[in-house]
């Protein structure tokens, strides 16, 4: 394997690495120490690194990020945020001087994300470093480091590599990279038992805490059609290597509380890596994407070779961790409404950021006449497969939408689920909150603030 990518704005070129060696290992042992390896999932935010390619400057976490998916990009690590002479970047400037770090292990991470989010620009500084993790310092004066810099020009030296990544070239990775979904199918279909790595949010667990050996293996993130969103006839049609970050901007407007949801999806870095197409096909119970998706009716788009295969979503779950995907089979896209005005998703968790559904309803009613004419409920973290709510969408349609319909919807849940006890939540915790969201459903709908971020008197 041969790779070629830039890092801290100097070209290099690996060789001889396993394909699934994480950029995190690579870098400690290279002697690049400045970024640190806490949980190794993806989850503290200490081996924050900016990745730049054609597309932008992006946080990603290094541990969960293999070599191969750097081929042609620009890399740069906690050394790389300081200038060629040593002069700090703004942000590592206002660190100091308002006392943002103590123990100094994540602050490495920290940097790295707030130099990326002054880059482009962002100051939604809650949302940028909600994947960074600090329990000595507080983050107050983290906070106010970000906002100290917000009107600083940005170094010059972080912009270089936008103009390098563009005239860069890449080469021969050495490693299975296809360039567009024909090139795929065609391998898949002859190499059924690979691993598909797009985002490597999930995957690369397999590696860092499995310890498993994954061949063969192909990386999907040079498959541009598959990256695509469009809008045809009402409807979004989403690329399965679409982006959690991209697919948030695409329906920021069109569906607020599908964007919502999202911006409480993992962390800056988990979405700026994780896909759509990962989050459905992983199959997970829990996953938040599903839920949303089958309440707008989603259809799920499925490639083998040269046969393109749609199903409604909520069929492609047929028991835990199994889908009705045959061997040679990838998921290509999924569609849905580009509107849905009803649509409203909950998640519940014991975090409020980067955390793990306990429960995920997603209601989409339509009410006309004072009368329900229509309704699509489901939830994931009630059953082993992201599931509809059927007796409770049963107990709703053709009634008035009132509060006593509603209270009987509720109570038809119990017949649709037997959620099951975990670390996460008791199924008793579990079937209330899910009664419980469907009655602050009828009460959002009705005009009434539900926001658990508002106060009301």
């Amino acid at each position: 394997m041969a790779l070629a990518f830039l890092l801290n704005g100097t070209p290099v070129r690996v060789e001889g690495e396993p394909p699934t060696r994480t950029l995190l290992d690579w870098l400690r042992t290279s002697g690049l120490t400045g970024t640190k390896e806490g949980c190794n999932e993806g989850d503290c935010g200490a081996c924050t690194v900016m990745v730049t390619d054609a597309d932008g400057s992006r946080a990603l976490n290094a541990c969960i990020l293999f070599l191969p998916q750097l081929h042609g990009k620009a890399v740069r690590t906690v050394e790389g945020i300081s200038g060629p002479g040593g002069e700090m970047h703004p942000v590592q400037a206002a660190m100091v001087q308002h006392h943002g770090s103590q123990c100094g292990f994540c602050t490495p991470g920290f940097v790295v994300s707030m130099a990326v989010a002054h880059l482009n620009g962002d100051r939604a500084h809650d949302d940028a470093l909600a994947g960074n993790l600090c329990r000595c310092t507080g983050y107050a004066p983290i906070i106010r480091a970000a906002e100290a810099v917000e009107g600083s020009p940005v170094p010059a030296w972080m912009q270089a590599d936008r103009e390098a990544v563009r005239v860069l070239a890449a080469g021969e990775a050495g490693v299975f990279r296809p360039s567009g979904s024909d090139e795929l199918a065609a391998w898949y279909l002859a190499n059924p038992d690979a691993v598909l790595v797009a985002g490597a949010t999930d995957v690369g667990l397999w590696v860092t805490k499995q310890l498993r050996d994954l061949k063969p293996v192909a990386f999907l993130n040079g498959v541009r059609d598959l990256q695509a969103i469009e809008v045809q006839g009402g409807q979004l049609h989403v690329g399965a290597c679409v982006t959690i970050a991209s697919l948030r901007e695409a329906v920021a407007d069109r569906l607020p509380s599908f964007a919502e949801m999202l911006r409480r999806y993992a962390s800056a870095q988990v979405r700026n890596a994780a896909t759509i197409g990962g989050n459905i096909a992983n199959g997970s119970p829990i996953g938040d994407g599903p839920p949303v998706l089958i309440a707008l009716g989603a259809t799920l788009h499925l490639r083998r070779g040269d046969e393109i295969r749609s199903m409604a979503l909520e069929d492609f779950f047929l028991e835990y961790r199994k889908q009705d995907r045959r061997p040679g089979e990838f998921v290509a896209g999924v569609s849905f409404p580009e509107k849905a005005d009803a649509l409203r998703c909950y998640k519940i968790s014991k975090r409020f950021d980067q955390d793990i559904s306990a429960v995920c309803g997603c209601f989409n009613v339509t009410v006309e006449g004072g009368k329900v004419t229509s309704a699509r409920i489901a939830f994931g973290g009630m059953a082993g497969v992201p599931k509809r709510a059927s007796l409770c969408e049963a107990a709703l349609v053709g009634k008035a939408w009132t509060e006593a319909t509603v209270e009987a919807a509720a109570e038809a849940m119990a017949g649709d689920f037997t959620p099951m006890t975990d670390m996460r939540a008791s199924a008793g915790y579990r079937m209330l909150t899910a009664q419980n969201l469907m009655r602050r459903y009828f009460h959002d709908l009705n005009g009434t603030a539900v926001s658990v971020l508002e106060v009301a008197p």
